[in-house]
Protein backbone atom coordinates (compact mmCIF):
# COMPACT_ATOMS: atom_id res chain seq x y z
CA UNK A 1 0.00 0.00 0.00
CA UNK A 2 1.53 3.36 -1.26
CA UNK A 3 -0.23 6.91 0.64
CA UNK A 4 0.26 9.86 -1.50
CA UNK A 5 -0.17 13.51 -0.38
CA UNK A 6 0.41 16.20 -2.55
CA UNK A 7 0.98 20.04 -1.65
CA UNK A 8 2.13 23.30 -3.14
CA UNK A 9 -1.41 24.38 -5.28
CA UNK A 10 -2.76 27.71 -5.05
CA UNK A 11 -4.42 30.74 -6.98
CA UNK A 12 -1.40 32.21 -9.27
CA UNK A 13 -1.48 34.87 -12.60
CA UNK A 14 -0.96 33.57 -16.11
CA UNK A 15 2.80 33.40 -16.24
CA UNK A 16 3.03 33.07 -12.62
CA UNK A 17 4.78 29.59 -11.16
CA UNK A 18 4.44 26.99 -8.66
CA UNK A 19 6.31 23.96 -7.45
CA UNK A 20 3.74 20.98 -6.36
CA UNK A 21 5.38 17.82 -4.33
CA UNK A 22 3.81 14.51 -3.77
CA UNK A 23 5.45 12.65 -0.65
CA UNK A 24 4.70 8.66 -0.99
CA UNK A 25 5.20 6.29 2.34
CA UNK A 26 4.24 2.76 2.56
CA UNK A 27 6.50 1.60 0.11
CA UNK A 28 10.43 1.76 -0.60
CA UNK A 29 10.19 4.85 -3.01
CA UNK A 30 13.14 4.06 -4.91
CA UNK A 31 10.87 0.93 -6.28
CA UNK A 32 7.90 3.14 -7.75
CA UNK A 33 7.36 5.22 -11.07
CA UNK A 34 5.54 7.89 -10.42
CA UNK A 35 2.95 10.48 -12.26
CA UNK A 36 1.01 13.51 -12.16
CA UNK A 37 -2.44 13.87 -13.98
CA UNK A 38 -5.16 16.88 -13.66
CA UNK A 39 -8.34 16.50 -13.64
CA UNK A 40 -11.37 20.08 -14.12
CA UNK A 41 -14.60 18.85 -13.30
CA UNK A 42 -17.22 17.45 -15.88
CA UNK A 43 -13.76 16.35 -17.93
CA UNK A 44 -11.69 13.47 -17.60
CA UNK A 45 -8.04 12.99 -15.92
CA UNK A 46 -5.57 13.61 -17.92
CA UNK A 47 -1.97 13.01 -18.07
CA UNK A 48 0.15 15.50 -17.45
CA UNK A 49 3.83 13.94 -16.89
CA UNK A 50 5.84 10.64 -15.59
CA UNK A 51 9.14 9.67 -14.31
CA UNK A 52 10.40 5.89 -13.94
CA UNK A 53 11.53 4.81 -11.10
CA UNK A 54 14.62 4.69 -11.85
CA UNK A 55 14.31 8.78 -12.91
CA UNK A 56 16.35 8.04 -16.00
CA UNK A 57 13.23 8.58 -18.31
CA UNK A 58 10.19 11.00 -18.15
CA UNK A 59 7.16 12.01 -20.09
CA UNK A 60 5.27 14.75 -20.90
CA UNK A 61 2.01 15.84 -22.50
CA UNK A 62 2.72 18.05 -25.54
CA UNK A 63 0.32 21.10 -23.61
CA UNK A 64 2.85 21.09 -21.14
CA UNK A 65 6.21 19.97 -22.76
CA UNK A 66 9.02 23.23 -22.16
CA UNK A 67 7.13 24.40 -19.24
CA UNK A 68 6.66 21.48 -16.56
CA UNK A 69 9.63 19.47 -15.29
CA UNK A 70 9.26 16.35 -12.96
CA UNK A 71 11.79 15.37 -11.07
CA UNK A 72 12.11 12.90 -7.62
CA UNK A 73 14.10 13.26 -4.53
CA UNK A 74 14.64 9.08 -3.64
CA UNK A 75 16.11 10.78 0.02
CA UNK A 76 13.10 12.36 0.90
CA UNK A 77 10.48 9.99 -0.75
CA UNK A 78 9.20 13.27 -2.95
CA UNK A 79 8.53 13.75 -6.37
CA UNK A 80 8.04 17.54 -7.94
CA UNK A 81 6.26 18.96 -10.66
CA UNK A 82 8.35 22.37 -11.46
CA UNK A 83 5.19 24.57 -13.32
CA UNK A 84 6.71 27.44 -14.98
CA UNK A 85 5.00 30.21 -17.24
CA UNK A 86 1.40 28.82 -15.61
CA UNK A 87 -2.09 29.38 -17.82
CA UNK A 88 -5.41 29.49 -17.26
CA UNK A 89 -5.79 26.22 -19.17
CA UNK A 90 -3.76 24.43 -16.66
CA UNK A 91 -6.58 25.25 -13.67
CA UNK A 92 -7.21 21.71 -12.65
CA UNK A 93 -6.71 19.53 -9.43
CA UNK A 94 -3.44 17.93 -10.00
CA UNK A 95 -3.16 14.49 -8.71
CA UNK A 96 -0.19 12.19 -8.18
CA UNK A 97 -0.09 8.64 -8.53
CA UNK A 98 2.31 5.61 -8.03
CA UNK A 99 2.71 2.69 -10.15
CA UNK A 100 5.18 -0.37 -8.38
CA UNK A 101 4.89 -2.72 -11.40
CA UNK A 102 6.98 -0.64 -14.01
CA UNK A 103 6.52 2.11 -16.30
CA UNK A 104 7.87 2.55 -19.90
CA UNK A 105 7.86 5.54 -22.09
CA UNK A 106 4.45 4.32 -23.72
CA UNK A 107 2.67 3.17 -20.46
CA UNK A 108 3.55 6.13 -18.15
CA UNK A 109 0.70 8.26 -20.09
CA UNK A 110 -1.89 5.57 -19.21
CA UNK A 111 -3.91 6.16 -16.10
CA UNK A 112 -4.93 2.33 -15.64
CA UNK A 113 -0.90 1.81 -15.19
CA UNK A 114 -1.31 3.70 -11.56
CA UNK A 115 -2.17 1.83 -8.68
CA UNK A 116 -2.33 4.09 -5.91
CA UNK A 117 -3.92 8.15 -5.82
CA UNK A 118 -3.05 11.17 -4.20
CA UNK A 119 -5.91 13.22 -2.92
CA UNK A 120 -5.11 15.86 -5.02
CA UNK A 121 -4.45 19.75 -5.00
CA UNK A 122 -6.34 22.85 -6.75
CA UNK A 123 -4.05 24.60 -9.05
CA UNK A 124 -5.78 27.96 -10.21
CA UNK A 125 -4.42 29.87 -12.60
CA UNK A 126 -6.34 33.79 -13.24
CA UNK A 127 -5.70 35.51 -16.22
Amino acid sequence: QVQLEESGGGLVQSGDSLRLSCVASGHTFSDIGLGWFRQVPGKEREFVSAITRSGCLSNYAASVKGRFTISRDNAKNTVYLQMNNLKPEDTAVYHCAANHRGLTYYTMVREDEYDYWGQGTQVTVSS
